[in-house]
């Protein structure tokens, strides 16, 4: 599988037809593939796609958590655009979800995670980032589960919000999601991470534990 870097839209050119989870072909809109430059060294990874993903078919596009993220990259200079873009400039970020598609009704099931697994697991592989940013609890628990050592009972979104958790050849650095932050814990996060960025992070790969 390779990149087409020339598309920051579904870059590694996943089924856009995708037919693994039936019920939610007939919730979806589209279908939010990973979106963003491929050699980004940090990628953020959502639950699911909000209304406005599910509309646009771009990771935190179109709708408020979606521009309160974008207005964080923002800050931190990884986005060039206004925070309302459906198609923001990126660099050196990556976004993308645990599942592709949306059910408006209901959070994703655990057997629907599984299944779009094989599509974040590319995308990880493919990119290789230094920092992974699971933006949500679920999206921690997942991530935290896979790429680290640290059992899933000690991960707490609020209080590992911005800190940063060694994991298998990644860091981690949590983030409440954008909708649930208040204005403080949004501006501690923008800190730490503009903190981080500052270091020579590139050099945790490898690491163990936490």
């Amino acid at each position: 599988m390779d990149a087409n870097q020339e598309e920051l839209s579904n870059p590694f050119g996943m089924d856009e037809e995708c037919r693994n989870c039936p019920e939610l072909c007939e919730t979806r809109s589209t279908i939010a593939h990973g979106y963003g430059d491929v050699g980004a060294d940090f990628l953020f990874v959502g639950e699911m796609p909000g209304p406005g993903a599910d509309r646009t078919g771009v990771p935190f596009t179109g709708d408020e958590p979606g521009r309160q993220l974008l207005s964080i990259l923002r800050r931190l200079g990884l986005s060039a655009s206004q925070p309302d873009s459906e198609e923001p400039e990126l660099s050196n970020a990556f976004l993308t979800y645990l599942t592709r598609c949306r059910e408006p009704d209901r959070a994703p099931t655990d057997e629907e995670i599984v299944r779009c697994e094989p599509y974040l697991n590319a995308e990880i592989r493919m990119i290789n980032p230094e920092i992974l940013v699971p933006v949500g609890e679920r999206a921690l628990e997942e991530i935290g589960a896979e790429y680290t050592t640290t059992p899933v009972d000690d991960l707490d979104v609020v209080e590992d919000h911005g800190e940063r958790i060694r994991g298998r050849g990644f860091e981690l650095v949590p983030m409440i999601a954008p909708d649930e932050q208040t204005d403080d814990q949004t501006q501690t996060f923008v800190e730490a991470f503009a903190e981080l960025m500052a270091t020579d992070y590139r050099q945790t790969k490898g690491r163990r534990g936490r």
